[in-house]
């Protein structure tokens, strides 16, 4: 895989949750699950991402690559964030052209994180 696209599976989006509702975060994995990722993307459901004030969230990683956090996200946003990850993993360094961003992805970051260096 070129890409793993992480989840945070108990997202609130920042609200209180009524006993028997589904977290927004899992509704997210769902739509993102059924909207066929694309080649080179992994989805992997994770137990929380520390933005919890920012909505939904999930972050995007490869070896070798900036790592990205996007929040603000719902599960509508599947399709977007699906063709945000494709280009993502389409890149050698996760370093996507701005304007080659879903708009949700230049308007909706967390965090870029530089790629982490293997120990020599």
């Amino acid at each position: 895989m070129a890409a793993k696209l992480h989840v945070c599976m108990t997202c609130r989006a920042g609200l209180p949750l009524p006993d028997g509702e589904v977290a927004p975060g899992a509704r997210l994995h769902a739509a993102l699950l059924a909207a066929d990722p694309p080649a080179g993307v992994e989805i992997i459901p994770v137990e929380c991402l520390s933005a919890c004030s920012q909505g939904c969230s999930v972050a995007l990683t490869g070896p070798g690559k900036w790592s990205y956090v996007y929040g603000r996200l719902t599960d509508a946003d599947a399709a977007d964030i699906l063709a945000g990850a494709a280009a993502y993993a389409a890149t050698p360094d996760g370093l996507v052209p701005w304007r080659d961003r879903p708009v949700i992805f230049r308007k909706q970051s967390l965090a870029r994180i530089p790629p982490q260096e293997t120990a020599q």
